[in-house]
């Protein structure tokens, strides 16, 4: 698909995304990671259950599955897998790379702010061809506020009640997407901002948004 024009703008939108269920369906990988780490590790993981609730950091998984004294050496090994298991089958969803240029477009940056392993988010956007500006992992829920704070960010995208707390304590528009594990109805009652059904819907409320700053 060809790039979209870069325009003039007075406000030139910086953007952050959620990546897990916001920009990538990495659910199937995710599965295919966890069946073999209980393979590897003897230790039954219910793959199917944990891919419904994605977002929160990976510990907060493995509790479920592992003792917690055992939890901090079983992440590790699970990271250390997921370049294997979890990359190949992950797929963008859909608008995800659009709304990434139509920020581009409206010439701001973008960046992903993920509870993700920062490495293994990385290598998920370069396998999708997603090229954000800027990419920070290990953070999760009012923590993501650190980063987008630092880098500006005037939007926060993501899926989940979590993307929120961030969004607001970074005082930052939250623009929510009902593609992940939690409602669109669940959501408003969260406090966002804006709620989407997916990303599709996103460059056109982008424009509408810049327009309306652009009035003021």
């Amino acid at each position: 698909m060809a790039a979209m024009p870069a325009v003039s703008s007075a406000y030139a939108p910086t953007v952050g995304f959620d990546l897990d269920m916001t920009l990538i369906d990495s659910r199937p990988g995710i599965r295919a990671c966890y069946l073999a780490l209980s393979e590897r590790t003897g230790v039954y993981v219910d793959a199917d259950l944990a891919v419904t609730r994605l977002g929160p950091p990976l510990a907060q998984e493995l509790v479920n599955w592992f003792p917690a004294a055992d939890v901090p050496a079983v992440a590790d090994l699970y990271r250390s897998m997921y370049p294997e298991y979890a990359i190949d089958p992950t797929l963008a969803l859909p608008g995800a790379r659009e709304a990434v240029a139509a920020v581009r477009a409206a010439g701001g940056r973008t960046l992903v702010v993920t509870a993700k392993y920062e490495p293994n988010a990385k290598l998920h956007l370069a396998h999708l061809g997603i090229e954000p500006d800027v990419v920070v992992g290990d953070l999760w829920a009012e923590d993501k506020a650190r980063a987008l704070r630092e880098h500006g960010a005037h939007v926060y995208v993501g899926d989940h009640t979590g993307d929120i707390r961030g969004a607001r304590a970074a005082k930052a528009l939250s623009v929510a997407v009902a593609t992940g594990p939690c409602g669109a109805e669940e959501l408003r009652e969260a406090g966002a901002d804006v709620v989407l059904a997916d990303l599709t819907a996103f460059p056109a409320w982008l424009s509408t948004h810049v327009a309306s700053i652009e009035r003021r």
